[in-house]
């Protein structure tokens, strides 16, 4: 499959590293990739301009704030159109409790990722503004048991 991006070994090294560890400084980052800090950080300034990192931020422990429910819905809209798409998206966007959302195929269009204080406050945005969503037509939830697997968005070798 080919790269949308043209990459080199050094630039994976430093995507691996930079996914692990979005803090580290440009200094250990040159260090740990086998270059000199200033050719380092005009790649990861140039991997950032190409769009390839997209940002950073801190991954925050949501057990230990208090958001202990973390579930799926599946929603499957009425129509389809661009439009409808378009405005069940632009929806999800205003909803604090979903945190990702993708619109998927296959038995529904859009997958949302939900984490919520607690399974009330989930229920109650499951009934009060998901399902009574205009164009809303099925909503099926999983609640996690578990998280068992956590890792960065990207598998780099």
């Amino acid at each position: 499959m080919p790269l949308k991006a043209d990459l080199d070994a050094i630039d994976w090294k430093i995507l691996r590293e930079l996914q692990n560890e979005g803090r580290v400084t440009n200094v250990e980052l040159s260090r740990r990739v086998g270059i000199s800090a200033p050719p380092c950080l005009r790649r990861v300034k140039r991997l950032e301009d190409a769009g390839v990192i997209q940002g950073y931020r801190a991954q925050l422990n949501g057990p230990a704030l208090g958001f202990d429910v973390v579930a799926f819905c599946q929603v499957g809209l009425q129509h389809q159109s661009e439009a409808d798409l378009k405005a069940f998206a632009d929806r999800t966007r205003n909803w604090p409790i979903v945190r990702r959302a993708w619109m998927v195929s296959g038995d529904s269009d859009f997958l949302l990722h939900c984490v919520a204080t607690d399974l009330v406050t989930f229920q109650t945005f499951v009934i009060e503004e998901l399902t009574s969503a205009p164009n809303v037509d099925t909503v099926r939830t999983a609640l996690t048991i578990r998280q068992v697997k956590d890792e960065g968005p990207v598998a780099i070798g």
